[in-house]
């Protein structure tokens, strides 16, 4: 019996598989603020939600290009849910890959946050 991979939908999103995750990627995906408070937000609710979840201080188009950056370098999985793309944080894949990091880096930047009064 031969087995048919299902045809990808024209709404499906382009992700690295977790080999092609790099550090370095990781990295500057998370040096912008913006994408940083994305992913503590996701992180704290531990499940995937969707763009409109977040009230981010840029303009939708920049919300895209933050969004995109994040999963084209695995920090994220977008899929689409009927008409909401939805977001998840790949936190499996960056443990596995970079042990610790990702607790490292919500730790340090919560502690920033509230030293600013960022929350």
């Amino acid at each position: 019996m031969t087995t048919v991979a299902p045809v990808p939908s024209s709404r499906d999103l382009p992700h690295p598989a977790r080999e092609e995750i790099r550090l370095e990627g990781v990295l500057h995906a998370l040096s912008d603020p913006v994408r940083l408070r994305i992913v503590r937000e996701l992180a704290a609710e531990g499940i995937e939600v969707s763009c409109s979840h977040f009230d981010l201080p840029v303009t939708k188009s920049t919300t895209t290009h933050h969004f995109r950056v994040l999963r084209e370098n695995g920090v994220i999985r977008q899929v689409y849910e009927g008409t909401a793309k939805m977001n998840g944080l790949r936190r499996d894949d960056l443990d596995e890959l970079f042990p610790g990091l990702l607790d490292r880096l919500l730790t340090a930047a919560a502690r920033q946050a509230a030293r600013h009064g960022e929350g």
